[in-house]
C-alpha cells in the first residue's frame, strides 16, 4: 500500500482529530519488529502535500491526549489547591502524588513534574515543525494560514502551561534548536509577550468561527480568544484579557447549557458551551498504544464499584459544605456513594474510608468527580471523556474579572457573573441571588470561579495569580517557591548546568 494511502487508512480509524499522526519525525515509525527504512517518514515528506500537512497538524493535537500532558497524568493543579486532596485510598500514590503535591514536598526529581514538562516540549517540537514546514507546502493560502494558526494556537497552549508551571523555560521556536547548553532560558513574561500573545493573535485572525463534521474539535477563533483571555488574565494584561473574552461573547457562537451537568456529558460533546475540548474515544491505552482514548477521565473515575478508574482528585469536606444552599453544582459536580448514574449504583472503594476524621473534624468523604463520568460499564468507557478545556462559563467569568480590573462597567461585569449564577440555581428563584453592580465584584468573581470550575484544574492558578496563596500555607505551601514547579533536574544536567533552577529548589 502506498505510504499516503496507508496514512489515510490510519486516519479513518478515528474521525476528526482522532487521526493518529504517528509519522512525525519526532517519534519515527517503529514496533517490536525490525522495520525496514522505508517505514520512516521525514519532515520533508510529511509536509510535501496538503494532505500530509494536515496529518502533521493532527499530530500536534495528538499531544493533548498524552497521559503526561494532563499535568503529568494526575490532576496535580487541583490536588495542590486548598479545596482538594489526593483522593483514591489513603496509601495509593502517597509517595509520588500525595506528599509531593498535596503536601508540597516535590523536588527537581519528582517524576510527574518531569513527565509533564517533557510532554509539553513534545508539543512544542511538533508545532514548531508545522510552523516551519507548512509555509513551503503547495496549497491555497487560506488553508495554509489555517493550518499555521492551528499549530500556533497549540504552541501557545503548550507554552502557557510551561510558563505558568515552570516559570523560566527554554525559548524554542524552531525545529533545529540551539544546543542545551546554549538555549535561551526565558522568563514567563517573555514567553507570554514573545510567543503566546503573538501566536494567539495570529490564530484568532486566521481560524474560522466554527467547524462541522470530522473537523469538530479543531481550534477556532473563539478558542484562540478564550485561551488569550486565560493567558492575559494570568499575566495581568487586563485590557487584552477583557477584549479577548468579550470577543468570544460577542461572537454569538456560544451559550451556556441550560443544565449544568450537560456541559460535560458525552451526549453534549462539542455543544454550545464548549469553546475548546479535547476529543477522545472509549479505548484504553495498553502499553503505550494510542487508540484514541484519554486517561484524564480514567484517573479521576469512580474507584471500586463500578470499576471506572483510579479515584484521584477529591474535594475536601470543607469545600463541599461551602456551596451556597440550592446550588445545583454541588450535586452535579460530584458523585456520592449511593448515587445511581445511568442505572449504575455507586458503592465505591472498600479500601477507602467513607468518612475521614482528623482531630475530631471531618476532612473528606468518599466522593468522585462527576464531570468526567461517561456512560458504560467498564474501564475503557471512562477513557472516552472529552475534556472541556475552555468553557463558555469560564469565558464569562474571565470577562467579568477583566472588566473589574480595568475599571469598566460594573453592571456589565455583574451581568456576566449572574448568567453563570442563574444556571446554578437550577430553576429555583429563591437560590443564589444575583450579585449587584455595587457589590465587591472582584470577590464575587473569585467566589463564582471556585464553584463553577470545581475539579477543572483552575483553582491553583486562580489562587496564585490573585495573591491568595495563604489559603494553601497550612498544606505546606511556601511563598516564593511553590508558585512554580521545579525545572527537572534531568534537564539541568543535560544542559551542563546552563539551565537555572527555580528559587528554593
Amino acid at each position: 500500500m502506498p505510504r499516503s494511502t496507508a496514512l489515510k487508512a490510519l486516519c479513518r480509524l478515528c474521525p476528526g482529530l482522532l487521526a493518529f499522526a504517528l509519522v512525525l519525525a519526532t517519534t519515527g515509525c517503529r514496533n517490536n519488529l525490525e522495520v525496514k527504512p522505508q517505514g520512516f517518514v521525514t519532515d520533508e515528506a510529511l509536509f510535501a502535500t496538503p494532505e500530509n500537512a494536515k496529518l502533521g497538524v493532527n499530530g500536534c493535537y495528538n499531544v493533548l491526549r498524552f497521559n503526561q500532558f494532563n499535568e503529568g497524568l494526575f490532576p496535580i493543579l487541583d490536588i495542590m489547591a486548598d479545596d482538594y486532596v489526593k483522593g483514591s485510598n489513603p496509601t495509593d500514590a502517597l509517595s509520588n502524588i500525595g506528599l509531593p503535591y498535596d503536601r508540597f514536598q516535590l523536588n527537581a526529581s519528582t517524576t510527574n513534574s518531569q513527565d509533564w514538562y517533557a510532554a509539553l516540549y513534545v508539543g512544542v517540537r511538533r508545532t514548531n515543525s508545522v510552523i516551519e514546514r507548512v509555509p513551503s507546502t503547495p496549497m491555497d493560502a487560506p488553508l495554509r494560514n489555517r493550518y499555521l494558526a492551528e499549530a500556533r494556537f497549540l504552541r501557545a497552549l503548550f507554552y502557557l502551561d510551561l510558563a505558568r508551571a515552570f516559570g523560566n523555560v527554554p525559548f524554542v521556536t524552531t525545529v533545529n534548536a540551539p544546543p542545551a547548553n546554549r538555549v535561551r532560558q526565558a522568563s514567563a513574561i517573555e514567553i507570554y509577550n514573545e510567543i503566546i500573545k503573538p501566536d494567539l493573535d495570529f490564530a484568532r485572525q486566521n481560524l474560522p468561527l466554527r467547524y462541522t463534521g470530522d473537523d469538530l474539535g479543531r481550534a477556532t477563533s473563539g478558542a484562540a480568544n478564550g485561551l488569550l483571555a486565560r493567558a492575559a488574565l494570568f499575566f495581568k494584561d487586563w485590557a487584552v484579557a477583557r477584549d479577548a473574552a468579550v470577543a468570544v461573547i460577542n461572537s454569538n457562537v456560544y451559550s451556556l447549557e441550560p443544565n449544568f451537568i450537560d456541559a460535560f456529558s458525552v451526549a453534549r460533546q462539542h455543544g454550545p458551551e464548549s469553546v475548546f475540548e479535547i476529543g477522545a474515544t472509549p479505548q484504553e491505552d495498553f502499553f503505550g498504544q494510542d487508540l484514541g482514548g484519554n486517561q484524564y477521565g480514567n484517573v479521576q473515575g469512580v474507584r471500586g464499584s463500578p470499576n471506572r478508574g483510579w479515584g484521584f482528585n477529591r474535594p475536601t469536606y470543607a469545600f463541599l459544605k461551602a456551596f451556597e444552599p440550592g446550588d445545583v453544582r454541588r450535586r452535579q459536580s460530584f458523585i456520592n456513594l449511593g448515587d445511581t448514574l445511568d442505572g449504575i449504583v455507586i458503592t465505591g472503594d472498600g479500601g477507602t474510608p467513607d468518612v475521614t476524621i482528623v482531630n475530631g473534624d471531618t476532612t473528606e468523604i468518599e466522593v468522585y468527580n462527576r464531570k468526567v463520568w461517561t456512560p458504560g460499564n467498564n474501564v475503557p468507557t471512562q477513557w472516552g471523556h472529552n475534556r472541556r478545556y475552555i468553557r463558555y462559563a469560564d469565558v464569562l467569568l474571565m470577562a467579568a474579572e477583566a472588566i473589574v480590573e480595568t475599571g469598566g462597567d460594573p453592571a456589565q461585569a455583574a451581568g456576566y457573573i449572574n448568567q453563570v449564577r442563574a444556571r446554578a440555581r437550577g430553576g429555583n428563584p429563591a437560590a443564589l441571588p444575583d450579585v449587584l453592580p455595587g457589590d465587591d465584584l472582584r470577590q464575587a468573581v473569585y467566589r463564582e470561579r471556585r464553584f463553577e470550575l470545581a475539579s477543572e484544574s483552575s483553582r491553583f492558578y486562580d489562587l496564585v495569580r490573585t495573591g491568595r496563596t495563604e489559603l494553601m500555607v497550612p498544606m505546606g505551601f511556601v511563598r516564593g517557591k511553590h508558585e512554580l514547579q521545579p525545572i527537572p533536574q534531568t534537564e539541568i544536567d543535560i544542559s551542563g548546568g546552563h539551565l537555572k533552577q527555580n528559587p528554593q529548589y
